[in-house]
């Protein structure tokens, strides 16, 4: 080992191979067929190279199931985002005790 160079836990090597490597995403070309004017709306109001891009936002929703559970997760995790959930939920509900029934 060199001099002044401290040597790197096995786990933190790991860490840095996981945090460098990225998903690879595969891209398929589709021809779909729509109306004249249709067409011309998505260059004019889209622009050309944004059609692609503007559809799959759209269509993505409907096609792509999310893991509810791996979401739900997620969110728990964000701390901030708990807390200020959490005062929310209390707020609402100091509301709700003082309404009339």
């Amino acid at each position: 080992m060199a001099r002044g160079v401290a040597a790197q836990p096995a786990e933190a090597a790991l860490d840095a191979v996981v945090l460098n490597t990225y998903p690879i995403r595969m891209q398929k070309k589709l021809t779909i067929t729509v109306d004249e004017q249709v067409y011309a709306g998505l260059h004019q109001v889209i622009g050309r190279h944004k059609i692609s891009r503007f559809i799959e936002s759209l269509v993505r929703p409907h096609v792509v199931s999310r893991d509810l559970i791996a979401a739900y997760r997620e969110m728990a995790a964000d701390e901030a985002r708990e807390a200020e959930a959490h005062e929310w939920a209390e707020a609402t509900i100091a509301d709700v005790a003082h309404e009339t029934r």
